[in-house]
């Protein structure tokens, strides 16, 4: 009868195995640099958090941005509660409202779009967003050589965060009505929340933009109406 092999005893050690010519090869040419692999890496001051990651994206003039209106931040609020946890159980965004900021020209539209974004990566979100005006919109869809518009146009349907400034700011015509009750509508069915920033009062918004975007709007949206003079033009007096 043939007899088995003894089981390995749990307190039995394996002999170190030797390093392989690649292992050997990768310090040797780290000990010609003088770098030592057992070292740890320096600190190279690059961010760290999502909001120092974000502030690259943010212009310079919004990175201190506050959100203080009571409206934009009850939707920060709205937004995170929808959140749900992605990978190593980080925060992300899923569905919630949108919210529309309007007030004339100066009114701080910019900044507390900004003020809530920076709200929801201080609140722990994963975030990932696309900003662009109305007037940007319409440039990208037009034909250019090596575009894919289509492509272009599913990616801002499709970001986890839209913010869309200056709506209605832009010339009218029946193409860019169609073109923005595109966008604007898969946001609202898929509830996507988006920040739309505009000059026009609550009530020119169906005839610079057409009944179906309107309603839309009326329906997906927490406003957010700021009044005042231009605040650029008290800061250069």
């Amino acid at each position: 009868m043939t007899s088995l092999p003894s089981p390995r005893r749990t307190d039995e050690r394996r002999d170190p195995q030797p390093a392989s010519g690649a292992v050997l090869r990768l310090e040797r040419m780290l000990a010609a640099k003088g770098i030592d692999p057992d070292r740890p890496l320096p600190d190279t001051g690059q961010p760290s958090t999502a909001l120092e990651l974000a502030d690259r994206r943010i212009p310079p003039r919004y990175r201190l941005a506050e959100a203080d209106q009571p409206e934009v931040t009850t939707w920060v609020q709205q937004v995170t509660l929808a959140c749900r946890p992605g990978p190593g159980g980080t925060l992300g965004i899923a569905q919630g409202p949108s919210l529309l900021i309007a007030g004339p020209t100066g009114s701080g539209k910019t900044h507390q779009t900004y003020g809530a974004i920076r709200s929801l990566l201080k609140a722990g979100v994963r975030l990932r967003w696309n900003k662009l005006t109305a007037t940007e919109l319409y440039a990208s869809q037009r034909p250019r050589q090596g575009a894919d518009l289509e492509r272009e146009m599913r990616d801002l349907m499709a970001s986890p965060l839209l913010v869309l400034d200056d709506l209605g700011a832009a010339k009218a015509s029946e193409w860019t009505e169609e073109l923005t009750l595109r966008l604007v509508d898969h946001r609202y069915e898929h509830l996507l929340p988006t920040i739309f920033t505009t000059n026009l009062a609550p009530g020119d918004i169906k005839n610079a933009l057409g009944d179906r975007t309107a309603s839309r709007l009326a329906e997906m949206c927490e406003r957010a109406i700021l009044t005042g003079t231009d605040r650029r033009r008290l800061r250069a007096a």
